[in-house]
Order: C-alpha cells, then sequence, then structure tokens
C-alpha cells in the first residue's frame, strides 16, 4: 500500500494533523511529517518534546475488522521501528511496553496510537518520535539519539524514507491478511 505524503513545516503534533485530514479532507491514508510541532503528544496525556532535526511522523489508515487488536499493532509497529533503528544502531534495542523503545537504559523512541471513527468507518493514527540530532533533557528519565550513539551524522531523510518504506510494507501485508480474510 503506498501512502501519499503530507509535509509540513509546523504543526500543532502530527496526530492532530492526520485527523485533521481524515475528518475534513476525507483522506483515507497517508503520512504526516512536520520539521517542528510545538504540541506533540505523548502516552496518557503527556507531551512530547520536539526538538528540530528529530523525527516526527503519523501514519493513518482505515481498520478493519480483520485487523490486530490496537496492544498487538502497537507492538508491531515498535517492533518496526526498532528494525529502522537497528539498521543504524549496533547496540540492543529494548521495547518498552506500551510503546517505547531504549538504547542503554535511554529513551530513544516513542509511539502514540489514536482511533478516531468517521462515517462509522474505524481509522488508526500511529504518531512516532525518533530523537535523531538531539534528546531532551528530563529529570529522573533518560534520553538519548541516533547521532549520540553512532557518532556519525545522520539524515532525517533517509530516515524518514526508511520508515515509509517498511510501514507500507507492513500494510501491504496486512491488506492482503484482509482480502484472504474476505474470501473464505
Amino acid at each position: 500500500m503506498k501512502l501519499s505524503k503530507f509535509k509540513f513545516n509546523k504543526v500543532k503534533s502530527t496526530n492532530s494533523t492526520a485527523i485533521r485530514l481524515i475528518k475534513n479532507y476525507n483522506i483515507k491514508s497517508g503520512m504526516v511529517i512536520a520539521n517542528t510541532q510545538h504540541k506533540g503528544k505523548g502516552q496518557y496525556g503527556k507531551k512530547w518534546i520536539s526538538y528540530k532535526g528529530n523525527l516526527f511522523v503519523s501514519f493513518f489508515y482505515e481498520l478493519s475488522s480483520s485487523y490486530l487488536s490496537i496492544s498487538k499493532i502497537t507492538k508491531k509497529n515498535c517492533l518496526l521501528v526498532k528494525k529502522l533503528l537497528s539498521k543504524y544502531i549496533k547496540k540492543k534495542i529494548h521495547y518498552k511496553k506500551p510503546n517505547d523503545l531504549f538504547i542503554e537504559k535511554k529513551k530513544i523512541s516513542g509511539i502514540l496510537q489514536e482511533t478516531i471513527i468517521k462515517s462509522n468507518k474505524v481509522f488508526l493514527i500511529t504518531g512516532i518520535g525518533i530523537n535523531i540530532n538531539k534528546n531532551p533533557t528530563i529529570k529522573n528519565y533518560p534520553t538519548t539519539n541516533m547521532c549520540e550513539l553512532t557518532k556519525k551524522s545522520i539524515s532525517k531523510e533517509r530516515v524518514e524514507n526508511q520508515l515509509k518504506q517498511l510501514f507500507e510494507k507492513n500494510l501491504t501485508k496486512l491488506y492482503k491478511i484482509r482480502s484472504k480474510n474476505r474470501l473464505l
């Protein structure tokens, strides 16, 4: 499944922008990317600190009844981000439920999933933040970034495109599962 890219310089949050696209423009799937977001969302109402140069992206698409549960999709999405990070970082990457990735006990990435209903259809919005160039300093909560760990400059656009390819491939597999279920 190919996802259209919707690029913005600055947004409130990529998840909020994806929700607006679904509700106001009848767009059924896509990828929202922003250079900056001033109200990035984290789990349980927390804020995701968004430094320019890091990756802020939200994927959105319509769910069908044959999809996995939201918790299983969350884990699968964390594993996709882990797969991407492992292309750059050779250290052990740990998945922490429900939606975070850690390296050396420091958070490098978080995922926030939300669902909305429009016209009796359920849409999943998967927001992903990856610290590429800079990480926030949070008291009693260690964080890190890709450049710090690799001691190399990393292209945000390259990471963005690789993540898009992973999600498109994964969604294609899920749609094949849905098609097979419909034939039964």
